[in-house]
């Protein structure tokens, strides 16, 4: 089954996982479902808990799935502001795109945040230090064609008829605060910036910031999910043998296709690993062959 597709991307959205995250989860959860990097909510999407607490230190991406909870944003008014702007797009090109751009970075428009994420250089979610989003344009005038903007108009509906039967909080706010209240019923399920590759998707990550959510998730008294890399054709990542070697944590990984490159070459297959404080089912054929066949649906 192919799984849903948010109406957002950023480097390292789960959706070509998401079958394998949701077969890790081998129990219901009769709490909340954690996540302090909730990102696209991708995973989340496809879960479907009834209860979530869902965070992340994006202003934007917050603000955008408030917005639809709240009926503010529809998949109405996305196709109709896409199909505006889309004409825009084709007539000024490269011009227009920065001026969107411009205008989002001063009043923080939802809509225009849509725009971009998908108008912008390869689907990367990036800012400056300042809060600003600063990806180049993808030099695609006719990015915004009807199918296209059906496509995502779409997946605004799909997630707005989700959210709208379920109780999901989402809030601006670090992952330090969230970790320190969780509930024994509760489930966790944390996807932070890689550690040790290069991070700008809205707040920096450092070495720092591994060991403190490391710590956490260690005490944290419920179920715990981490997602990170395991390792690549180049290296290795080291906190795995440091800090997860451990019999009170399993681990499952998984191949699959790494999408953030400018250029195909630069697109390459990626481990990762999937690390919990209770046992994970063994792997299966879907952890290779399903998952790299899946990853063009990530877009």
């Amino acid at each position: 089954m192919i799984p849903l597709v948010p109406p957002i991307k950023c480097q390292g959205i789960k959706t070509k996982i998401v079958p394998i995250i949701k077969e890790c989860v081998t129990r219901p959860i009769t709490g909340r479902w954690i996540e302090p990097f909730c990102g696209s909510c991708v995973v989340v999407l496809n879960v479907q808990p009834q209860r979530a607490l869902l965070t992340d230190t994006n202003i934007h991406i917050i603000n955008l799935y408030r917005n639809i909870q709240n009926g503010i944003i529809t998949s109405t008014i996305v196709k109709q502001f896409l199909e505006q702007e889309g004409e825009l797009l084709s007539k000024r090109g490269e011009e227009y795109y920065y001026e969107v751009r411009s205008r989002f970075n001063e009043n923080d428009n939802p809509l225009d945040f849509i725009f971009l994420n998908r108008a912008c250089f390869n689907g990367v979610m990036r800012f400056n230090r300042h809060g600003k989003f600063n990806v180049p344009y993808n030099h695609k005038p006719e990015r915004f064609r009807q199918a296209y903007i059906t496509k995502i108009s779409n997946q605004i509906k799909n997630f707005s008829s989700i959210v709208q039967n379920k109780d999901w909080e989402f809030v601006v706010a670090p992952f330090t605060t969230i970790l320190s209240d969780v509930n024994a019923d509760d489930f966790v399920y944390a996807d932070p910036p890689y550690a040790g590759r290069h991070v700008d998707y809205f707040n920096s990550w450092a070495d720092e910031d591994e060991a403190i959510l490391t710590r956490l998730l260690k005490n944290v008294p419920s179920r715990f999910l981490l997602s990170t890399w395991h390792s690549n054709k180049y290296r290795e990542n080291a906190a795995i043998t440091s800090q997860w070697h451990d019999d009170r944590f399993s681990m499952r990984t998984i191949e699959h296709f790494y999408h953030v490159g400018a250029t195909e070459n630069l697109r390459n297959s990626m481990l990762e690993a999937l690390i919990a404080n209770y046992s994970l089912p063994q792997a299966t054929s879907i952890d290779k062959n399903t998952v790299l066949q899946q990853h063009a649906f990530a877009l």
